[in-house]
């Protein structure tokens, strides 16, 4: 009796492979993923677009006057967390919808110094904090109050103008900084220039591309060349709406951008205090000689403010410790320094009043700002601003 064999042969089995297809569908599962991926940065870029021209087109670095905008310059743009936002530099150069004019004897004037958040960058002119300070202030002081804001954006706020403030005439000197600020000293910070959209996005990201993985590990290639793509900034801009996986990720960065929250700050920290220590001593110098008030304050960062806001963060920080450093400067020179800070913890996700990514104050930030600082500037500490009606000093009694 013969055993029966297995037919090779039978209708029902499977067919092999064919060697084609051991390169075909390798080849579709990396198209497919490469549609994904070309896919996903298309819809990055129509969500979160910009414009090729802007503020750093206004901007200047005069060794006579300092870094400010070109006297009567318009430029539009459109960052890519923002809308499309329109800056106008008056004649003396700084953001402003009018001229800087003389001073009336009945009004308390005001000189803002900084960079790119007092200027009110990524908002509109009549929605930053230059605009609503002093109608804050003065809905509290029963007394006209003006604010010329000569802060600009991309030179480091702490380095003032002041030999242009005092040409204006005021009655205080306000500064104000960001740990961004610190951490840049006495340097100028010049705005990143944007890709020409006259060349292709292949022409443009190619050169990197290769630059990228020429010259590092592959892993690092990758993460480069992904970090700089739209793509990275949808992820970013979706996820740091968290407020645990934003400070989280933020804590992970460099000490040049994070040393401010460690509860010791580095060497580098250290130096950076000590440059503005430095600066803040002749400024109040200077302000005290002009009879004029000089008040510092400090913004806080994103991540610094979502710290505070919830009340935690992990050992070995530290959100207040810049704080309290600038306070103890401030007042160890004579001068006024105005602590907003602490107000920060009674404000729930205190980082939803910044753009997610980009880290800027949006509109609703600076009306928080102002609120905050109109109550500080008011409650005492600058007699002539007490929440009462009140009488100007003449210059000669401020001195």
């Amino acid at each position: 009796m013969n055993e029966s064999q297995p037919s090779s042969a039978h209708p029902d089995a499977e067919p092999g492979l064919q060697r084609r297809d051991w390169f075909i569908l390798p080849a579709l599962c990396l198209g497919t993923v490469v549609l994904l991926v070309a896919s996903t940065e298309l819809i990055a870029r129509q969500m979160f677009d910009y414009s090729d021209s802007g503020v750093k087109d206004c901007l200047i670095n005069d060794p006579s006057t300092g870094y400010r905008g070109k006297p009567g310059c318009v430029a539009w743009e459109k960052g890519y967390e923002s809308p499309l936002l329109k800056y106008r530099f008056n004649s003396s150069g700084y953001r402003s919808d009018t001229e800087f004019g003389p001073k009336h004897d009945d009004t308390y004037r005001i000189v803002m110094e900084g960079s790119s958040i007092p200027m009110g960058y990524e908002v509109e002119s009549d929605k930053a904090l230059a605009a609503l300070l002093p109608e804050e202030i003065s809905s509290k002081t029963n007394g006209p109050v003006e604010l010329l804001n000569e802060a600009i954006g991309g030179g480091s706020g702490v380095v003032p103008h002041l030999s242009n403030s005092f040409d204006l005439k005021p009655d205080m000197v306000l500064w104000v900084l960001t740990p961004w600020d610190i951490a840049q000293g006495t340097g100028v910070v010049h705005h990143v220039q944007k890709p020409d959209r006259s060349v292709s996005f292949i022409e443009r990201a190619w050169p990197r591309i290769k630059q990228a993985f020429s010259s590092q590990s592959l892993s690092t290639a990758i993460e480069r060349t992904f970090s700089a793509s739209r793509t990275s900034l949808m992820l970013r801009h979706f996820l740091y709406e968290s407020q645990s996986m934003y400070v989280k990720s933020y804590l992970m960065g460099s000490d040049h951008d994070m040393g401010f929250l460690r509860a010791a700050p580095s060497a580098e920290w250290e130096q950076s205090l000590h440059i503005f220590g430095a600066v803040a001593a002749e400024n109040q110098r200077r302000c005290k000689a002009a009879g004029v008030t000089l008040a510092v304050v400090l913004v806080p960062s994103r991540a610094q403010a979502a710290m505070v806001s919830s009340g935690k963060w992990p050992a070995g920080y530290d959100p207040y410790m810049l704080d309290r450093k600038l306070r103890a400067l401030v007042t160890e020179i004579g001068a006024i320094y105005v602590d907003i800070l602490p107000d920060f913890r009674d404000i729930p996700n205190s980082e939803r009043y910044y753009l997610p990514a980009d880290g800027h104050p949006n509109a609703a930030g600076h009306a928080l700002l102002a609120g905050m600082l109109a109550k500080q500037l008011t409650s005492g500490a600058i007699p002539a601003l007490s929440a009462a009606p009140r009488m100007l000093p003449t210059r000669e009694a401020r001195r």
